[in-house]
């Protein structure tokens, strides 16, 4: 009795499995963009994104079709020259990469007529392709980051420059009061805004915007010399010294939908302004203990207005509309920073954020 009863829940288990592999199968083909090319060669200024809406109408759904190449060396990088090929397995749309020149390696031995042991060299010929444009996020990825509140107050200043100079950037001297630990480099930063969940009202961190680079030269009592090696910005007096993050910069990461349900908000925006516009980088109120990723697709959902209920005389908010897309591209604890991909209508700070 038993046996037959095991033997029966593994066959329900089994048959629940092939028809939501099934179900999951015809989701995919219908997301198949009408018109999509069988194949797609990869050009120098593509980027991932570009190509996934090449095949898919929902671009974010390409982890679920992408058909990994064991026998292809990083076959998640991808390079102009590249090939990539829809084809059907077991029934079920797949896309799988055809590697071009530039993608493959030079392999390096020397010549029979120096004697050297041999080594082998893998060099790829161009950079893999990023998953969205670099243009608009590149100091975002190096430079500007988020740290704990209290952190630049407690952090080492610039009390003055060299030859007591008030403008000051790369190839001057500064003076630092305060200790610089042995670092191969500082980062110059700005104390920016404070973040605060408009939700909860919980702080989330503290915007350390980067104005420069530079090496500790010199250290006597707690006034340290700092050379400025380079700048985006003037340096100001009161401007905040810390080390150097060291974080590996991964452009690229795959686009895809959030594993759980996200709801939030748009709490800033960089232009300097509410309005918010493709193109724009974003700051989100969910972060990596919210399950955020790298490479999350967010949509984008204009906040419904409020209007007065005349006749029960009270006010009321009219739900929100869809209105935009977004990429996740950094994430800190608490909040993440995000690529505004597309637009619809005009959006705003406050927005809402949910799944694609």
């Amino acid at each position: 009795m038993k046996k037959a009863s095991k033997h029966l829940i593994t066959s329900s288990v089994l048959c629940l499995a092939l028809a939501i592999g099934t179900s999951w199968a015809e989701d995919l083909a219908r997301y198949l963009k009408p018109g999509h090319p069988d194949v797609y060669t990869v050009v120098k200024g593509d980027t991932l994104w570009d190509i996934s809406g090449e095949f898919l109408s929902k671009p974010w759904l390409w982890p679920e079709i992408w058909q990994i190449n064991p026998q292809i060396d990083n076959p998640h990088l991808i390079y102009p020259g590249d090939q990539i090929a829809l084809v059907y397995v077991d029934g079920q749309p797949r896309l799988q990469l055809r590697r071009g020149d530039a993608g493959r390696t030079l392999r390096l031995t020397p010549s029979d007529t120096v004697s050297l042991k041999p080594q082998i060299r893998s060099t790829p010929l161009e950079s893999a392709i990023p998953a969205i444009s670099l243009d608009a996020i590149q100091g975002f990825l190096v430079q500007n980051r988020v740290v704990e509140p209290g952190l630049l107050e407690a952090s080492p200043y610039v009390v003055q420059g060299e030859g007591e100079r008030l403008v000051l950037g790369a190839g001057d001297r500064v003076y630092v009061r305060g200790t610089l630990s042995d670092s191969e480099g500082f980062s110059i930063v700005r104390k920016g805004p404070l973040y605060v969940d408009p939700e909860t009202n919980e702080i989330l961190g503290r915007e350390a915007t980067y104005i420069g680079l530079g090496n500790a030269v010199g250290q006597e009592d707690d006034i340290a010399t700092l050379a400025v090696s380079s700048t985006r910005e003037e340096i100001q007096i009161g401007d905040r010294v810390l080390p150097t993050e060291e974080r590996r910069v991964d452009s690229s990461f795959f686009p895809s939908a959030p594993q759980g349900e996200v709801r939030g908000q748009i709490i800033s925006v960089f232009s300097g302004v509410t309005q918010v516009g493709q193109y724009d980088v974003v700051v989100l109120n969910r972060g990596l203990r919210e399950g955020m990723e790298v490479g999350n697709v967010l949509a984008i959902y204009k906040r419904g207005a409020l209007a007065r209920d005349r006749i029960a005389n009270e006010t009321i908010r009219l739900p929100s509309e869809r209105a935009g897309l977004l990429m996740v591209f950094r994430t800190f604890e608490k909040l993440s920073y995000g690529l505004v991909l597309s637009t619809e209508r005009p959006l705003a700070v406050h927005d809402e954020i949910r799944n694609p």
